[in-house]
């Protein structure tokens, strides 16, 4: 199966009864950025077929039928979190630590040396905010894991944690963040920056590092040489004005610093969280804002979705709208998603698996290292 070429004169001609959807289209061929008005637009008023082929044609002209995909593993040293976020299903509080998980170092050192011998290239540290795991401590971490397996790719703790545990140390970002890296510390991860504007945080995590702190952690990583990846979590109670806003900053930011890797969108899940009463978005909607973030988004070159969040099925579906990686094999490592309800929930794929995935809608699979270096192109997997 091959995927059938989009032309420009077709995408134009889709909206040919509508002056401002017209003019997005021809700005985005010819390679021009959007306003934040614009983007509005788009969610506005633009429908699925458009949006689609648009942002396909975006995908194509920056990949063709390339679709990244890596061997990864997680460590979440612990669910136990300082932090109340209304979304979370993930994370138990310090008072209530009994119901959570706390890894020491030899824990997590086993994780690592269950992998000896295997083809991964990145192991992905993430978890929650635990007053008793600090700078120190995973300081000594990252060192282990370096020590044991040098060239296994170090990439971890969201902002949300950075900051925490910075803080604590008493230290400045760029001095906290300069000891994690010459502790071993490679690349962040994208996690906790859910919607940047303050009145949504306000709701929904008001007690934890906000937007512009969040957008601060990052600029210092890549100041430091190390590259990071960017999330919006959507489906909640934002606006589209607010979507708008938070990936307008992102772009800023890149603008600055070409240090993201790539952007996320996260769906919020609704089971067993402090908003569970609110509907989650339907896949029409989804697909959507995967569209919609790869034409808005011009220059953070890769949009993942992470399909162990949205099940496998819906995840090929955005290959077709945008999206051009489809993170890691995982191996059942992680339980951030799979604990809110997620379609996924034993998250575990093998290579020959993730290949079929891809290579079944008529697209490239392509193994790829944390910073998209190529490793293997699996043409012959192609159905």
């Amino acid at each position: 199966m091959q995927v059938s070429p989009v032309f420009p004169e077709s995408i134009i001609a889709m909206v040919a009864h509508d002056d401002e959807l017209r003019a997005i289209a021809e700005k985005v061929i010819r390679k021009e950025r959007l306003s934040r008005a614009e983007g509005l637009i788009l969610f506005e008023k633009a429908e699925l077929n458009f949006v689609g082929a648009l942002a396909n044609f975006v995908r194509e002209r920056l990949h063709g039928n390339k679709t990244y995909f890596n061997r990864n593993f997680h460590i979440e040293p612990t669910n136990v979190c300082i932090f109340t976020c209304g979304f979370c299903s993930y994370s138990r509080t310090y008072k209530n630590k009994e119901n959570g998980w706390e890894l020491s170092l030899e824990e997590m050192m086993d994780i690592v040396r269950k992998y000896d011998g295997e083809p991964v290239t990145e192991v992905h540290i993430v978890g929650g905010v635990h007053p008793k795991m600090n700078l120190d401590f995973f300081c000594d971490l990252l060192e282990r894991i370096k020590t044991h397996r040098p060239e296994l790719h170090r990439k971890g703790f969201t902002a949300v944690e950075l900051e925490y545990m910075i803080r604590k140390a008493k230290l400045t970002i760029e001095e906290g963040m300069q000891r994690l890296r010459d502790a071993g510390l490679q690349s962040l991860p994208g996690g906790g920056a859910e919607i940047f504007a303050q009145e949504v945080r306000d709701e929904i995590c008001p007690d934890k590092v906000d937007g512009d702190g969040w957008l601060h952690i990052h600029e210092t990583a890549h100041k430091l040489g190390m590259h990071s990846n960017a999330t919006m979590l959507y489906g909640h109670i934002e606006t589209y004005e607010h979507r708008i806003d938070h990936m307008d900053r992102l772009r800023e930011l890149q603008d600055r610093t070409g240090g993201f890797n790539c952007f996320i969108p996260l769906k919020f899940r609704n089971k067993d969280n402090d908003m569970a009463h609110l509907p989650e978005t339907s896949i029409v909607e989804d697909l959507r804002l995967y569209a919609i973030a790869r034409i808005f988004i011009d220059n953070i070159t890769n949009l993942k979705a992470y399909w162990p969040m949205l099940g496998r099925q819906t995840a090929q579906l955005t290959l077709d709208y945008g999206v051009n990686d489809l993170d890691g094999t995982i191996d059942d490592t992680t339980k951030i998603y799979s604990m809110a309800g997620s379609e996924e929930q034993t998250p575990s794929l093998s290579t020959e698996q993730l290949c079929e995935l891809i290579a079944v809608v008529g697209r490239t699979p392509v193994e790829r290292d944390t910073l998209y270096n190529e490793i293997k192109v699996y043409e012959e997997e192609q159905a």
